[in-house]
């Protein structure tokens, strides 16, 4: 369960997920919009223990075991945007401490990465959150600027700039941004619930009343 901070829209910042979980805001895309693809692939992972981040995609086609195109996304991106890459999930070292911090002084959120990066401890230290599909000590060559801002599939999951990514250590959601404020305000009603659930279950109840179980699983 997540506890909500905000009412406002989606937009530019880590409070852009109301506070949500990752969890409680996939379940909340399932009831709000219908079946669909919003959590990637669950071998991305955070790569420092207690990584979270929340905000606006800003996507970047790139190519694996190159990274020049992550590097000029960390210009290109607006702050407060989680740069999303589609790297093929090549296992190299993509980003690590040096991108971390160019990307920090741009105020940019956080890194989601279908590929590998490394400097994991370098990262930890920093606070700065990224999620990878490897953690890899190969250094990359820098040819393939890619391509920025571009519709791409992540993960198993398509991703567009300004779709909603919230990451923890569940794994990775995304939220298209023509549901989002739906998306939260179901995510809203979901934590509420759930609070009355648990005061019901500290008051003695138990989880197969409170859901009506009784009968479920009989012949």
């Amino acid at each position: 369960m997540s506890t909500p901070t905000s009412t406002s829209e989606a937009a530019t910042d880590a409070g852009a997920a109301r506070g949500h979980t990752a969890a409680t805001l996939y379940e909340a895309a399932v009831a709000a919009a219908g079946p669909g693809v919003y959590a990637l692939d669950s071998r991305i992972r955070p790569v420092w223990a207690g990584a979270r981040v929340a905000g606006p995609a800003f996507t970047v086609q790139g190519a694996g075991g190159d990274n020049l195109a992550l590097q000029h996304a960390i210009l290109a991106a607006p702050a407060g945007s989680v740069l999303v890459a589609d790297l093929g999930g090549s296992p190299w070292g993509h980003w690590g401490e040096v991108l971390a911090v160019a990307a920090q002084v741009r105020g940019l959120a956080g890194l989601v990465a279908d590929g590998g990066v490394r400097d994991s401890v370098e990262m930890g230290q920093l606070g700065f959150p990224v999620f990878a599909r490897h953690l890899n000590v190969r250094g990359t060559r820098k040819l393939f600027s890619g391509a920025l801002g571009a519709d791409i599939t992540v993960a198993g999951a398509t991703v567009r700039t300004g779709d909603l990514i919230v990451g923890d250590a569940d794994g990775v959601v995304v939220v298209p941004s023509d549901v989002t404020t739906r998306v939260l305000d179901t995510a809203d009603q979901r934590v509420a619930k759930e609070a009355d659930i648990i005061a019901r279950l500290h008051a003695g109840e138990s989880s197969i009343d409170i859901y009506g179980l009784q009968e479920a699983g009989r012949a």
